[in-house]
């Protein structure tokens, strides 16, 4: 079994969704703890430009957005699976759903002026404002646009109600019957809306998603140990990338294997990679790129919500 290494930090929702599908699989891995907001030169070397949180290290291989990590995680330990027989597509579906319509409406309603008064307390003034600076420049430039703190409310109780809707069914204590990457995608908004005593009541106000947010919640995070982002570096240069699947290169833009190119996420955190384009499959996107302190290493996109330019 490879090492897993995760790069992020505690209060990041995204993080909280790869936390716990480290938990559901049962998984050990290596914890490096990185800064909420830029500059992050330990991640940054690994990725080469690439910040988002989190970050899957496998040796020299370099994962970047939960919907990837949640595939690299399913080669690690195949049962349980986060993708079902026969509902790989609704799950997914409805997971990217998750990750953008509910996690944008809960990142306007927990970044409301009366949830940071509570949720940022002792927090120094000028880190907040250190924080929110950093997070409009994450959500500058994508298409992602920021929804509104007048809309995130008017149209709250429209996606909390559907979702209420959708665990009333008696198929099982999950989303779909069976735990999938659907209930990891939408527990981590809501953990994040938990997280403040003004914006819990959205979430505690329908018994059945609470009582299911506990559920999915309960899986844990695994088994974890700390390492410094020196140490993970160490094993990036000590390793040699994983070989490349015999899948078929396939790009209908006629980029072609070898290509010096950029790849970059399309919705938000913007921040172009640039390396040699190796592989373009189905699903996923791998560049080479060699950093003086990561050394040789593979950075993997999925092909969704990223795009890839000439140089």
């Amino acid at each position: 079994m490879s090492e897993l290494i995760l790069h992020h930090y505690p209060q990041s929702p995204f993080a909280e969704k790869a936390r716990l599908m480290l938990g559901f699989k049962g998984l050990s891995w290596h914890s490096v703890r990185i800064s909420p907001v830029m500059p992050k030169p330990g991640l940054t070397a690994l990725t080469g430009g690439y910040r988002k949180t989190p970050v899957l290290q496998v040796g020299a291989d370099i994962y970047c957005d939960t919907a990837l990590i949640a595939r690299r995680l399913e080669q690690e330990k195949s049962a349980p699976t986060l993708f079902p027989q026969g509902l790989e597509l609704v799950t997914q579906g409805f997971a990217a759903w998750a990750d953008s319509v509910v996690f944008s409406h809960a990142v306007a309603l927990v970044f409301q002026p009366e949830s940071l008064a509570v949720k940022f307390a002792k927090v120094p003034p000028q880190m907040l404002q250190v924080l929110v600076a950093d997070r409009s420049k994450l959500f500058s430039g994508g298409t992602a646009a920021r929804v509104q703190l007048d809309q995130a409310k008017h149209q709250w109780p429209a996606i909390i109600h559907r979702i209420d809707q959708q665990l009333q069914h008696p198929t099982g204590d999950f989303l779909f019957g069976e735990p999938s990457i659907a209930d990891f995608a939408l527990a981590h908004p809501l953990w994040f809306l938990k997280g403040s005593s003004v914006t819990a009541p959205l979430v505690d106000a329908y018994p059945a998603v609470a009582a299911w947010l506990d559920r999915v919640l309960s899986f844990g995070h695994g088994t974890a140990s700390e390492i410094s982002a020196e140490q993970a570096l160490e094993v990036a240069r000590n390793a040699t990338p994983t070989a490349l699947s015999d899948e078929v290169f396939e790009d209908l833009n006629g980029f072609k294997p070898g290509q010096q190119v950029t790849i970059s996420a399309t919705d938000y955190g913007t921040d172009p990679v640039a390396g040699e384009l190796l592989f373009a499959g189905r699903e996923e996107l791998i560049l080479r790129r060699t950093d003086e302190r990561a050394g040789t290493v593979h950075v993997h996109f999925p092909r969704l919500g990223f795009c890839i330019q000439a140089q």
